[in-house]
């Protein structure tokens, strides 16, 4: 799961298994698997850098 923070400043956690895309316009709109859509405050890329983090500590724990 990420961290991420809603457009009021409220921060929750998604997983990151689940997002379909990313698209940024000039918010950062988070589309879901299941068709839900969220906006975020984080850039497209720092919800890329997150991402990858989550993903390493997934494979990391698995070695």
């Amino acid at each position: 799961m990420i961290e991420v923070t809603r457009l009021n400043d409220k921060k929750f956690l998604i997983n990151a298994e689940l997002i379909e895309k990313v698209e940024e316009s000039p918010d950062t709109l988070i589309t879901l698997t299941s068709g839900n859509k969220v906006i975020v405050k984080e850039s497209k890329q720092t919800i890329k850098d997150l991402v990858v983090h989550y993903k390493r500590e997934i494979l990391c724990k698995e070695l």
